[in-house]
């Protein structure tokens, strides 16, 4: 039985620290040619953070301030220790993505002391370089993270007792730890500034609604830059003891390419993972995987989808799942559980959980969170992990009012059970020139039904017919996939939901990451852009 999680009298310093004796594996990364990966312990993870904090320190020590550290790097055994020491030197951390552009890093790192990176870090930077794109500001130092040699400094390295180094930590003042990506109107980026004391609330309450066998083996397919990979695929496992699984170096992550979804799956086997969290373009994967054989019994199906016999805790998020969908995973013994947060937030604001979860819902709020409907049925949540601000301000930023209501932007509906269901955005809410009013968070959810769209993108403002992106399987004919788009539509969908001009993009197709987020969110003007100035498949609706 793992130790009990963080309890909210117990900070997340405090607690990874408790474990730096421990040599139970804390991250483990899978091999390229399915043979033996490698595994580093919390005895060499916490004890090389240790040493990179006492450089962090020292370096904010002549700045009079923490010192604000960018940290480029490819999920890895370096990004947790880089992570883990700015945490420990209460330096403010700003995790960037390697799929961004040049540009958009930089209006994230603009007031970046130091940047921190892995070899994949460091390949981008020379990549940026080379196309003459300025990333860092002016004296920025680029630090690379030798994992060898701070394994081996912690040997020897002249530390604080450790015990000092807890108490230290458990008397830490609120203070903003880290500055995270979302995405806004423009095509920069822009940081929610998250505060220590906020992810640490938001910990204990995940915590007291999860077994602690659940994170026992996480398996990360996202990036880390995502405060919710951060949460839950590192320090929710390691409060418990648990370990972290990452994909072999360079294996593209899902969010970063279209087609890393089917490639992720060919690697659950070897992994044996109890928890991930994943987008809502997994679901039909996974179901696909559950439909090549289904007659097979629930042992079976978990040993030949994950690897081992036990169940898997599957959290999604990002966007709604189709109704259809997940009864029928759930019918096969594979339930996904669908949440909802938000950056503004600390990340998870509601989530199903086993034994507590409603189809169709993201759960209810947890127990530090308070949901309620604006008169017009916008979300609003107040909690003590409400984030500090924004780096800078666009038309998409949230509010919170002077009661301290952060006002989400989404439409919701709450039952007498407090299961929340989102409904749309407010502001993606679109009125066709007809002026019939559509939703297309629904309408993209019900095309992700048909099992080769991985994603779907409407647009329909002000138009005259509704235009529709999706992303299909590679090699799939693409003349099939427009028929059956249209047969789709035309039986399941109403005639002003229904996308009745269809572009079609394969999973592969470059401009994927142009038009989604990592998340698998539509970047609804790009979509729009693309869908207005290039031609549809040529099927009619």
């Amino acid at each position: 039985m793992l130790p009990d999680v963080m309890t909210p009298t117990t900070t997340l310093a405090a607690g990874l620290l408790s474990r730096a004796g421990s040599d139970a594996a804390m991250v483990e990364i899978l091999s390229s040619t399915g043979g033996p990966g490698t595994r580093h312990t919390y005895r060499e993870l916490i004890g090389a953070a240790r040493v990179f904090a006492a450089e962090l320190r020292r370096r904010g020590e002549e700045l009079g301030r923490p010192v604000r550290v960018g940290l480029l790097a490819e999920n890895s055994a370096q990004w947790v220790v880089a992570d883990l020491a700015a945490l420990f030197a209460r330096a403010v951390e700003i995790p960037v993505p390697t799929a961004f552009t040049p540009e958009q890093a930089a209006s994230l790192l603009a007031d970046a002391d130091i940047c921190l990176v892995d070899a994949r870090g460091e390949q981008w930077l020379e990549r940026a370089a080379a196309a003459r794109a300025q990333v860092l500001p002016e004296g920025c130092p680029v630090i690379g993270v030798d994992l060898p040699g701070l394994v081996e400094a912690a040997g020897t390295a002249q530390l604080p007792p450790l015990a000092e180094e807890i108490a230290a930590a458990e008397a830490a003042a609120d203070t903003v730890v880290k500055v995270v990506h979302t995405s806004g109107t423009t095509s920069a980026p822009k940081g929610v500034r998250v505060r220590l004391h906020g992810i640490e609330a938001l910990l204990a309450s995940l915590g007291g609604r999860v077994d602690d066998e659940v994170f026992a083996r996480y398996l990360s397919v996202v990036p880390l830059s995502l405060l919710i990979e951060q949460v839950a695929g590192l320090y929710m496992p390691f409060l418990n003891g648990g370990s972290v699984t990452f994909l072999p170096p360079g294996t593209a992550l899902i969010g970063t390419v279209a087609d890393a979804g089917p490639r992720m799956l060919s690697l659950l086997r070897q992994a044996q993972p109890t928890a991930m969290v994943v987008p809502p373009t997994v679901a039909g994967l996974l179901l696909a995987l559950c439909e090549q054989n289904p007659t097979e019994d629930l042992s079976r199906r978990r040993l030949r989808l994950f690897g081992h016999t036990g169940p898997v805790f599957i959290a999604c998020g990002g966007a709604p799942v189709s109704l259809d969908v997940l009864r029928r995973l759930e019918a096969f013994g594979i339930p996904l559980y669908e949440g909802y947060g938000l950056s503004e937030n600390s990340s998870v604001v509601a989530w199903n959980f086993p034994g507590q979860f409603r189809f169709g819902t993201v759960g209810r709020a947890l127990d530090h969170v308070r949901a309620r409907l604006a008169d017009d049925g916008e979300l609003l949540i107040r909690s003590t992990s409400l984030f500090a601000g924004y780096t800078q301000e666009d038309p998409s930023s949230v509010v919170v009012d002077a009661q301290g209501w952060l006002h989400t932007g989404d439409l919701a509906t709450i039952d007498d059970d407090g299961y929340i269901r989102i409904t749309g955005r407010k502001k993606s809410l679109v009125i066709t020139a007809a002026g019939r009013n559509l939703s297309p968070e629904w309408v993209e959810a019900r095309y992700r039904e048909l099992g080769f769209v991985r994603e779907a993108a409407i647009v329909a403002d002000g138009l005259d017919e509704v235009l529709g992106l999706f992303v299909i399987d590679a090699g799939t004919d693409r003349a099939e996939a427009a028929r059956q788009i249209r047969e789709f539509g035309a039986g399941r969908l109403s005639a002003i939901e229904r996308a009745t001009s269809v572009r079609l993009m394969a999973e592969d197709d470059p401009e994927y990451t142009t038009c989604f987020t990592v998340t698998g969110r539509p970047r609804r003007e790009a979509v729009r852009d693309l869908l207005t100035r290039t031609a549809p498949e040529e099927i009619t609706a």
